[in-house]
């Protein structure tokens, strides 16, 4: 069953944060991530939020998980955590 990366962010520098936003594609796409949405853009219709979202659909939660948990992500997520504020979680799909 598939399940999806969702993050909320607010990018607090730009040009250093694309470092890190370059870099997440090609690195989802080889555990057969894919990006469904990549901080287009959008309409706040409740609450209030940040704003870049982004979607990731993995094959399964192990896959996801090991995505994260990867020493390739490991040594990018630096880069998002200081250059952004953010929350992000994994959700298991219908």
């Amino acid at each position: 069953m598939a399940a999806y990366i969702i993050a909320r962010i607010e990018v607090t520098d730009l040009e250093a944060y694309k470092a890190y936003a370059a870099q997440t594609p090609a690195l989802a796409e080889s555990f057969g991530g894919k990006f469904l949405v990549k901080a287009g853009a959008y309409e706040q219709v409740e609450g209030s939020g940040p704003d870049r979202h982004v979607v990731i659909e993995m094959p399964d939660m192990a896959t996801a998980k090991a995505f994260y948990n990867s020493a390739e992500y490991q040594k990018i997520l630096p880069i998002a955590l200081e250059h952004s504020i953010r929350d992000l979680v994994i959700v298991e799909g219908a």
